[in-house]
């Protein structure tokens, strides 16, 4: 489960900054523009880099570790 919840921290800020739904990738190449967009601006990799962080970090245990 702790991988599609990593898929789902990168992917939902990407498409949700850039107003995609799934239907709208429908090529691996619109798939491959999206990313790249993504990665050339600094706000949605920042976006990405919170999502992640909120995904791997527990509340529950002291510090970084499970």
């Amino acid at each position: 489960m702790f991988w599609v919840n990593t898929i789902l921290a990168v992917a939902t800020p990407i498409l949700a900054y850039f107003g995609i739904s799934g239907s709208d990738l429908t090529t691996w190449g619109s798939l491959f523009g999206l990313i790249l967009d993504a990665l050339k601006n600094p706000y949605v990799v920042g976006l990405v880099l919170v999502s992640l962080w909120n995904n791997v970090i527990n509340p529950v245990t002291k510090g970084i570790t499970d």
